[in-house]
């Protein structure tokens, strides 16, 4: 039997439309070791070499199954770009943010004209091209980055950023503005040069970081402009925690579909308040405790757990870690076939 087209079936399920089959991947970070050794590619050099990164992205598909190929693999790219100085990390360590320039400044900085040629953009956007060709019609580009909220907290840091929501929110309010400007500025460039679906990774808009009513007033304005100002290509939210409180806010932020990490408490209402609001649920295998430290049976086990609940795509919850298992990787693509019914 012939392979389904992996693209086709993603890019359905996002618009709302029934899939062959439920597609299976993932959309956060997956830079894991026994796939560096594997294809070759091996970061720090695959975060920042194009044919490095593309080849990364590639063994998703060729050695895990998966039906995606995201990339890159960290989520500090803008920040970079921005001028945060940034710690390169290793083969496996991902790179994280030092220090960001409001640290040493409090004014908000103006958004680059030559943001696109800055830092690692350029190679995330050649590795797009790359894997365009490499992938043509038949699988789906998944382009992660940070998100405004998470882009602000590295510019200014953590400590000052939670300050600020309380103390200062008109602050939060003009840097998360330049945040979301410079997602869209480099969202829409990676979807011009192939990618079919970007995500927004915002770790600090969970409700285990700032309250649901600093995240309505002071994050989801912004949010909200992310989808549309992309147009016609697909989006995707990725908020951590429990994100119960704010999934109808996540909901009416208009993005194609909302990424949620297995520390949502009613996975199953949560996808329902989505499928209201005609947005697909994407997750939410544990990253830590499942797929990390558990073993293939526990993976498929609790993959049934999350289709049955009704996500539309079965996804790992948040970035995979380095030593994640590649076998655990690959239960998850048996358990949605043992759940569908088919092999492929």
């Amino acid at each position: 039997m012939e392979k389904p087209n992996f693209r086709t079936e993603m890019l359905r399920t996002l618009e709302g439309k029934t899939p062959a089959q439920i597609p299976v991947g993932t959309f956060t970070t997956a830079p894991v070791l026994e796939l560096m050794d594997m294809s070759g590619a091996a970061r720090p050099e695959a975060d920042s070499q194009p044919e490095k990164m593309a080849v990364l992205a590639f063994s998703q598909y060729v050695n895990a199954s998966f039906e995606t190929l995201r990339y890159p693999f960290d989520v500090v790219v803008l920040a970079e770009a921005l001028g945060c100085s940034i710690d390169p990390g290793t083969k496996a360590r991902t790179p994280a943010v030092l220090k960001g320039p409001m640290e040493i400044s409090p004014a908000v900085p103006e958004l680059p004209e030559d943001l696109l040629e800055r830092g690692r953009i350029p190679a995330v956007l050649e590795a797009t091209e790359i894997l365009r060709e490499k992938a043509g019609s038949k699988l789906p580009l998944i382009v992660g980055m940070e998100g405004p909220g998470d882009l602000a907290t590295s510019l200014c840091g953590i400590t000052n950023f939670l300050k600020w929501t309380v103390k200062s929110p008109h602050i939060v309010t003009r840097l998360v503005e330049l945040c979301t400007d410079a997602c869209i500025v480099y969202g829409r460039e990676c979807l011009k040069r192939g990618a079919d679906v970007v995500v927004i990774a915002d770790a600090v808009s969970s409700p285990v970081m700032i309250s649901p009513d600093a995240f309505r007033s002071l994050i989801k304005p912004g949010m909200s402009r992310i989808p549309k100002a992309l147009g016609s290509g697909k989006s995707v939210l990725h908020i951590c925690g429990a994100a119960d409180p704010i999934i109808v806010d996540m909901a009416e932020c208009g993005f194609d579909g909302l990424s949620l990490e297995e520390g949502i408490k009613d996975l199953k209402n949560a996808v329902e308040t989505a499928h209201e609001s005609g947005v697909a649920v994407i997750g939410s295998v544990s990253t830590s405790r499942t797929l990390f430290a558990g073993k293939p049976e526990d993976v498929k086990r609790e993959a049934f757990a999350c289709l049955g609940s009704g996500v539309d795509i079965l996804a790992p919850g948040c970035g995979i870690a380095p030593e994640t298992p590649l076998k655990n990787l690959k239960a998850l693509v048996e358990a949605r076939n043992e759940f569908c019914g088919r092999k492929r």
